[in-house]
């Protein structure tokens, strides 16, 4: 998709998808602290909870399955003007299964796309996506534009299901080029309030890495990413945006920040052993997850800056330490005398090579 941006204005009826859980919530809470907003519809099956429901505040919630034709009257109905679909399961429901996962996200999506293009009211439509889209393997440059492409195909369902939810946005902008479509591709989200999430593993006192690679970590705070949602929503951009907080995080430095103790293992331990040794925690990880920390991925945000006019609030590390403090887990050991240990070494070495010399 192009990257052009084109003159919008605030939305006058939004649409959330995904209202009952934690990007949509915020999304819509976000939202309804704007004025210039006349309407907020939080969508979903579940309805949210009280905490989450008392911070949408004005917001409308609709229980609707988006998989339903029936989510066009709601759009039509209420002369939506501007859909959020943050609604994207990252790993099977409880009690489900791959088959449930698919069928949620792809299904759910291209009824949810296939109502927006029908609709004439509608104008703006946002997604959500992952950076998983590109993969991971040794072939990856130090940083994907927006432009590239996995090297090797995505093995992970959650990334293959992405995949398919692009392609139907890219279609609704062939077919509906008065309409702006954004697609956002978030870094791994982490925070205080996402304790399950992928990095949880750095929470255990050992921690497995791979044997002779060092993952290069990008990471956005949740808060971020619930902010470039309802930043995009308000904006006019169009086409694909990576999303991440500036600088990296290489996962030694990760475990090491995390007051963790380092198991460096081969891969095949790692995707076998560690799961046994890391259970429950790394029992559920997901294809895209194992890879993540083989190989780890670089983003170009570049475009989100310049064209999205975004510009996160936390950086890589600071999302990371703000993670790891929200964790209610004591350090192994305090990483700072890890800091001072390193120094006296260097020292030492230092005095070493005066007295050769």
């Amino acid at each position: 998709m192009g990257s052009e941006i084109r003159d919008g204005r605030t939305p006058r009826v939004a649409l959330v998808t995904g209202a009952s859980r934690f990007f949509g919530g915020n999304v819509v809470a976000r939202l309804a602290q704007d004025p210039g907003i006349e309407r907020i519809i939080a969508v979903d099956t579940m309805t949210p909870s009280r905490e989450l429901s008392r911070r949408m505040g004005r917001a409308e919630f609709v229980r609707a399955d988006i998989r339903n034709p029936l989510i066009r009257k709601v759009i039509d109905g209420s002369q939506v003007d501007t859909v959020v679909h943050a609604a994207l399961l990252a790993r099977p429901p409880v009690g489900g299964s791959r088959v449930v996962m698919k069928d949620l996200n792809v299904l759910g999506a291209m009824q949810l796309l296939a109502v927006c293009q029908k609709s004439p009211s509608v104008r703006r439509v946002v997604v959500r996506s992952t950076s998983a889209v590109y993969g991971c393997s040794a072939k990856d440059p130090a940083k994907f534009t927006e432009e590239m492409s996995a090297h090797i195909p995505p093995r992970g369902g959650f990334a293959r299901d992405v995949i398919e939810i692009e392609g139907f946005v890219r279609g609704l902008a062939r077919r509906r080029p008065d309409m702006a479509t954004a697609i956002l591709r978030f870094a791994p989200i982490v925070g205080p309030r996402l304790a399950g999430r992928g990095l949880q593993y750095l929470r255990s006192p050992v921690a497995p890495t791979v044997f002779g690679r060092d993952a290069r970590m990008q990471l956005v705070h949740e808060e971020d990413a619930v902010a470039a949602l309802a930043h995009a929503a308000k904006s006019a951009a169009v086409g694909a945006y990576n999303i991440a907080g500036d600088g990296a995080l290489a996962l030694s430095q990760a475990v090491r920040r995390a007051g963790r103790i380092e198991l460096p293992v081969p891969f095949m331990v790692f995707r076998t052993a560690g799961r046994m040794l890391m259970d429950p925690v790394m029992r559920e990880f997901s294809g895209e997850q194992l890879d993540y920390f083989h190989f780890g991925c670089g983003l170009d945000t570049t475009r989100m800056r310049t064209e999205l006019g975004f510009v996160p609030r936390w950086t890589t590390v600071q999302a990371f330490d703000d993670f790891i403090g929200g964790a209610a887990s004591r350090p192994v050991f305090d990483p700072a005398w890890i800091d001072v240990a390193e120094k006296k070494l260097l020292g030492l070495l230092g005095a070493g090579t005066g007295v050769q010399r």
